[in-house]
Formats: structure tokens, C-alpha cells, sequence
């Protein structure tokens, strides 16, 4: 059984993984469109991505718009968490369903409704609109990892740190958020990567100044099937190998330096 399950496990990694490393070699062609086999091997659609501003542009507006999201999603996210988690009030089983509604709510449904409803402020084809957007489908990923992590708190800690004459600033700087910083930081990555990926909000919310790179790659393969596609999925798929490896590589350098430490 565990052998069947171990076999079945790498089937569907290969399943999963197929398609990302065909890009791979695809990003290294030389033929005019997505080809693959790739008919021969040169770096020119890299030059020309890293040269090429109408892709720089949307790159950055990218990094812009899911930072900027980022921060605004834990903004709120954390005050409402814990009152949604600790605090018992009127209406609260309406604000938890409210919470998770743009789960349940398909993308292109709440695409329309924020772009009737940002037409009216004055803010669609800007930063500000798709940020507000983007907001708004991160806020209940953001808030179901967190809430799990904060339900799992011990809160005899904070009742110990108030009983010895903390306050409650310093209780919740020096306890709470410590203790909750993997929530947190898990949190705050679902949040950026939601609206780093997120493509059919951006059709509608962004412009042509706050063109982000989803739709740019959405537009380019459905008139052109750009090449320079396969080298931004290549570099995507790179940086997410970095951002998982990297913290296993840290934590084990971390634990070899404690065990030379103890010895």
C-alpha cells in the first residue's frame, strides 16, 4: 500500500510538473512562436524581455499592484481575524460567510461588479482600482490562514504576560505576533501571489498604464503567441523553485550550526 501510494504521488507530480518543464526548453527556441520541440537553441527572447519595455512595464506594475495589495489585505485582515476569532458579537455568522464570499463568487462575476462600481469613483484603469480589486479577492484567503493559526493559540501566554504587568500592546508585540509570525508571513505570501497571478480582474480594472503581466501574456498569446511567454513562465517557475528551497536551505544550515554548537 505505501508503495502504491508513493507511485501514485509521483504520477501526479509528473502529471503537474510535465507542462512547466516543456516551457523550460521553449523559452530557449529560436523559432518565431511557441514551438516544441524547440528546432533550435538561442537566448534572444530573453535579451528581448529584459529589454523590451512593454514588458518591464507590466512586470513591475505587477510587483507593484500585489505588494501594495499585500499590505493593504493584512491591514485588514488581522484586526478582523481576531475579532471574527476571539469575540462574539451580533451579525457575526454573516461576517464570516461575507468574508469568504469572493471564494464562492466565480472571478469574472466580481470582474463586472468592480468595474461598474469603480466606473462611478473614477478609479478603473488605474493602480488604486486594481489594487481595491485585487484587495478584495485576497482578503478571504488571507483571512482562512491566519483565523486556523490564531484558533490553535494558546492564549494562557497572554493571560501570563498581563498577570506579570505587561500591557496589552506589549503583550500582543512581544507574544502574540512572535507566535503568529508563520500565519503571517504564509498569510501575507497567499496575498501577493493571488494577485500577482490573478488575470481576469485585471482584463477589466487595468489599463494600459496599469497593465499588469497576466493580461499582458493573456493578450499577447491570443494575438501573437509571443515566445517571450515561455521565458516569463521559465523565470516564474525559477522564482518559485528559489522561494521554496531557499527556506529549506536556511533552516538546515540553522540546525548544522546548533549541532556543531552543542557538540
Amino acid at each position: 500500500m505505501n508503495r502504491f501510494l508513493r507511485w501514485l504521488g509521483i504520477a501526479v507530480v509528473i502529471f503537474i510538473a510535465a507542462p512547466l518543464v516543456i516551457v523550460v526548453p521553449m523559452s530557449f527556441s529560436n523559432a518565431r512562436s511557441l514551438q516544441f520541440p524547440p528546432p533550435g537553441y538561442w537566448l534572444g527572447y530573453y535579451q528581448a524581455y529584459f529589454t523590451d519595455w512593454s514588458w518591464l512595464r507590466p512586470t513591475w506594475n505587477s510587483i507593484l499592484i500585489a505588494t501594495a495589495t499585500t499590505v493593504l489585505t493584512m491591514a485588514l485582515v488581522v484586526p478582523a481575524t481576531f475579532a471574527l476569532v476571539r469575540h462574539r458579537f451580533r451579525g457575526k455568522g454573516i461576517a464570516d460567510v461575507m468574508m469568504l464570499m469572493p471564494l464562492a463568487v466565480p472571478h469574472i462575476v466580481m470582474a463586472v461588479g468592480y468595474y461598474s462600481y469603480f466606473g462611478a469613483f473614477g478609479i478603473v484603469h488605474t493602480h488604486l482600482g486594481v489594487v481595491l480589486a485585487h484587495t478584495c479577492l485576497s482578503v478571504p484567503i488571507a483571512f482562512l490562514v491566519l483565523s486556523a493559526n490564531l484558533k490553535g493559540f494558546d492564549r494562557t501566554l497572554e493571560r501570563a504576560a498581563l498577570s506579570l504587568g505587561a500591557s496589552p500592546a506589549r503583550t500582543f508585540i512581544h507574544i502574540t505576533l512572535p507566535i503568529l509570525r508563520p500565519g503571517l508571513i504564509i498569510s501575507a505570501l497567499f496575498a501577493f501571489i493571488q494577485s500577482f497571478d490573478e488575470t481576469v480582474v485585471a482584463i477589466f480594472i487595468s489599463g494600459r498604464d496599469a497593465e499588469t503581466l497576466p493580461r499582458k501574456m493573456f493578450d499577447s498569446i491570443r494575438q501573437e503567441a509571443d515566445p517571450v511567454i515561455a521565458v516569463i513562465s521559465t523565470l516564474l517557475f525559477a522564482a518559485v523553485i528559489v522561494g521554496v528551497t531557499a527556506p529549506l536551505v536556511v533552516a538546515r544550515i540553522r540546525s548544522r550550526r546548533s549541532r556543531l554548537a552543542a557538540a
